[in-house]
Parts: C-alpha cells; sequence; structure tokens
C-alpha cells in the first residue's frame, strides 16, 4: 500500500491550498454575513483550470482524478465551507452525469461550459415531498411529438442561480403505481422555467440554494440524458461520487475547526497556564486531530476505488456518514475549546458548525447512508 500522493495531487494540493489561503479565506467571514456567493473566487478557479478537474480534456476538463477532486475540495471548504459545497456540487453533482450518461454531443454542448467556468454545475433531484425518498419524485415530463413537456418543483437546488443548464430527474410514464423515470437537461433560460433564491439558511449562506418551478418547460426530446426509465438509477451512481465530495468537504472544515482551537489553546491563558497545558484539552484536541485523519483515509480510499473503476459506493456512504458526523463533533468541540469566544462570529468556530450541520443532511441523511451501508454488508 502507498499513501503518497503522486507529484501531480501534490501539485494540485499546493497550487489550491495557496489559492485558498491568499484568494478564499480573507473575504470568508465577511460573505457569511452578507450571503454574497463569491462569483469572482469561481472565475479564479477557471482561469486555474479547476472547473473541469476530472472531466476529459476534449471538453475543457483537465483529465484528472477523484482523490485530486478531493484535494481540491478539502482545500476550499477549509478557507470556506460555502466555497467547497459550490465546487463539490458542480464537479459531482452538475459535471458528472453529464460526463458519465451523456452523448458525445451532449458532452460537447453542455459539459463544456462546465469545465470552463461559463456555467456552474448543478442538479435537480430533490423535491418538497421528495427528499430522503427519492423514488416519490411528482415531477412530470410528457412527449408531446419531439418534444418533452415539464411541470413540477424542485427543492435545496445548489449552484441553480449560475447554471445555464442542469440535468433533473422527471417522471416519462406510469404504470399504475409503477413510475417511470428519466433523467432530461434542462436549459435554465428555457420559457417557464423559474429560479427561487429565498431561503433562509442555518449556514453555507455564501452559497446558492434555490428552489426551481417548472411550468410547461417545453425541451427537445434529445435532451433526454442516458436512457429512457433509467434516471434515477443514473442519478444514485452520480450521488454516490457526490458522497466523496461531501466527505472532503467535511474533513477541511474539521481541519479548520481543529486548527483554530489548537491555535487558541496555545495562545490562551487560564489559571496561570495555556489551556493546551491542561489535560483535558489535550485529549480533546488529540481525538479531534485522529478523527479527522480517520475520515481523510475513507475519503481518499474511496475516491481511489472509483478511480481504479471497482465497487465504492458502501466505501463512499461510509466515508461520508463518519466524516460528517466527525465535521460535527469536530467544530462543536473548537467551539467549547474557545468557550465564550467560540460563541463570537470573529473567532470564525461558530461559522464552522453552523456550515458542518448540512452534511449530515445533504446528498443522504446519515441514516439514508447507514441503509446503504447496511445493504451492502447483506442485512
Amino acid at each position: 500500500m502507498n499513501f503518497d500522493l503522486t507529484t501531480e495531487q501534490k501539485m494540485i494540493q499546493k497550487t489550491i491550498r495557496e489559492f485558498s489561503e491568499a484568494e478564499v479565506a480573507p473575504g470568508a467571514e465577511q460573505r457569511d454575513k452578507d450571503k454574497r456567493f463569491p462569483i469572482e473566487v469561481f472565475q479564479k478557479l477557471s482561469q486555474l483550470g479547476m472547473m473541469g478537474l476530472p472531466f476529459p480534456e476534449e471538453y475543457g476538463g483537465a483529465d484528472s482524478d477523484t482523490i485530486s477532486f478531493a484535494i481540491v475540495v478539502e482545500e476550499l471548504s477549509r478557507a470556506c465551507g460555502s466555497t467547497g459545497i459550490t465546487y463539490s456540487a458542480h464537479i459531482s453533482l452538475g459535471g458528472a452525469p453529464l460526463h458519465l450518461f451523456g452523448t458525445k454531443e451532449q458532452k460537447q454542448k453542455y459539459l463544456t461550459p462546465i469545465c470552463t467556468g461559463e456555467s456552474l454545475g448543478a442538479f435537480g433531484l430533490t423535491e418538497p415531498n421528495a427528499g430522503s425518498d427519492a423514488g416519490g419524485t411528482q415531477t412530470e415530463a410528457v412527449l408531446d411529438h419531439n418534444e418533452f413537456i415539464i411541470n413540477g418543483n424542485k427543492c435545496f437546488i445548489t449552484n441553480a442561480s449560475f447554471a445555464k443548464h442542469l440535468a433533473l430527474t422527471a417522471i416519462t410514464s406510469r404504470n399504475g403505481a409503477e413510475k417511470e423515470i428519466s433523467a432530461i437537461i434542462v436549459p435554465t433560460d428555457a420559457k417557464g422555467f423559474k429560479v427561487i433564491d429565498n431561503y433562509e439558511k442555518m449556514g453555507l449562506h455564501a452559497s446558492n440554494t434555490t428552489e426551481i418551478v417548472l411550468e410547461d418547460v417545453r425541451v427537445p426530446e434529445e435532451n433526454l440524458l442516458g436512457k429512457r426509465g433509467e434516471g434515477f438509477r443514473q442519478f444514485l451512481i452520480t450521488l454516490d461520487g457526490g458522497r466523496i465530495g461531501i466527505g472532503a468537504m467535511a474533513v477541511g472544515i474539521a481541519q479548520a475547526a481543529y486548527d483554530r482551537a489548537l491555535l487558541y489553546a496555545k495562545e490562551r491563558k487560564q489559571f496561570g497556564r495555556s489551556l493546551s497545558n491542561f489535560q483535558a484539552i489535550q485529549f480533546k484536541l488529540a481525538d479531534m486531530a485522529m478523527k479527522i485523519e480517520l475520515a481523510r483515509n475513507m475519503v481518499y480510499k474511496a475516491a481511489w476505488l472509483k478511480d481504479q473503476n471497482r465497487h465504492f459506493s458502501k466505501e463512499a456512504s461510509m466515508a461520508k456518514l463518519y466524516a460528517s458526523e466527525m465535521c460535527m463533533e469536530v467544530t462543536n468541540q473548537a467551539v467549547q475549546i474557545h468557550g465564550g469566544y467560540g460563541y463570537m462570529k470573529e473567532y470564525h468556530v461558530e461559522r464552522f458548525m453552523r456550515d458542518a450541520k448540512l452534511l449530515e443532511i445533504g446528498e443522504g441523511t446519515s441514516e439514508i447512508q447507514r441503509m446503504v451501508i447496511a445493504r451492502a454488508i447483506g442485512c
């Protein structure tokens, strides 16, 4: 076994860490307060060639691997969780289904602008009555001659305000209680397509989370993504890869919280000694460091399996589940170590804690991950 990063992976890590420290971290707190999307950050990431990182060069990508993707998500999230989730969704939810299931023509038309950063990637699965029960989709697409007419709505969609198109799931046929669910690529400027950005969120304030309303939206039949009736299966495969991104994001946020807690413990004096000299604090920090390292290894293993074209669904769920719950625990302890100051925005750790909670919910709740793992081990 070799735990060393390749030369290319080390270069990507160095580049994105320096970029995150210089361009992302300095404005993170203010963007959170202002709820301002970091559009300038993504313009610069485009110039760095990061927006199509794991996709083929023929579509404007960098032809890199999933471990490199995880590294970029981790480093961006370490600086700003909102930036991390935007990037992760752009690649793993926006670009991945087009890459996995699109025709060559669809990739040229829709994947290329995602790789170049001309459009952010987005993904339309969740609905008001179909969250964890993604099979409960109610959005419908009726074929009229050579066009699908789509009606319905999606909720909690990341990046839709900055996407020129997205793939979404819709019912394309019914047989009694049975639904045929397909994936369809829909331009966001289509007549009847409306993006509503008015959610009041607990955290990740600088990311874009929207509702989508579709009223008689017409798209050509050729916008069908993959085979008709296989949309649900395609999106489950997409989510497997997305869970690696969420796991990497959790590692990044937890690392940031730990870094600040360690620094604070060394500098803060109580009872004539630094906090870091008290065994109770040492044990907290030791546990935090251990769990972050364990989560990172799990995320990298899932990414490595994916890169080797091996089954990785179970490992991706394990990594996402452990990393997200670890992140919530670590950020909570970081606030605790800071005491009263941890409750104040200027010390950042309360932001990390607020941002962390979404990771236990998005791309399959912790409960759903346990169901996936249980099935994988034969329960």
